[in-house]
């Protein structure tokens, strides 16, 4: 438990202003451009929430999400639920940098104690097949393949 880790971000340059890259995020519908996971995207009619259908291997999953902060240009940010137990927030910062845009992707696990915890881990094994010892460093991963397929939605060249 100790060396679990509970909070990660990895970050890249994408060759637009914020303003811009914030509207690419901010449509969460394209998720699924980008995201190693994320298969399909369906908003509610409030625009602030949202149903995730996620894929690893055999395993398909669906989250319930809430998003929290909506800063245009900023930040852009979302709570991930299951059955109501809270699991992580996602989100992205976005500062304005010489060649564009260097955008800042974290993920925060907030299944931090109690039995909630216990049973929202419990729930994510079995979904997603990954320990939740593991589940940082696979969001990592799966980070990285993003902020690329993002930054290729967005005209980088190289």
């Amino acid at each position: 438990m100790n060396d679990r880790i509970w909070d990660i971000e990895e970050s890249l340059t994408v060759p637009l202003p914020p303003a811009s890259v914030y509207a690419v995020i901010a449509d969460v519908r394209r998720m699924k451009d980008w995201s190693p996971e994320v298969i399909l995207v369906r908003v509610r009619p409030d625009g602030r929430r949202f149903v995730g259908f996620n894929r690893k291997g055999a395993w398909i999953w669906f989250t319930t999400c809430r998003i929290v902060i909506a800063d245009p240009g900023r930040e852009f940010a979302f709570d991930v639920t299951s059955f109501g137990l809270p699991i992580a927030r996602w989100g992205y910062r976005l500062s304005p940098a010489e060649d564009g845009t260097l955008v800042t992707e974290y993920w925060s696990d907030l299944r931090r104690s109690g039995w909630r915890r216990r049973i929202a881990e419990a729930l994510g094994l079995v979904f997603t097949g990954t320990p939740p010892a593991r589940r940082a460093a696979h969001n990592r991963d799966g980070m990285r393949i993003t902020l690329h397929r993002l930054r290729d939605a967005c005209g980088a060249t190289d």
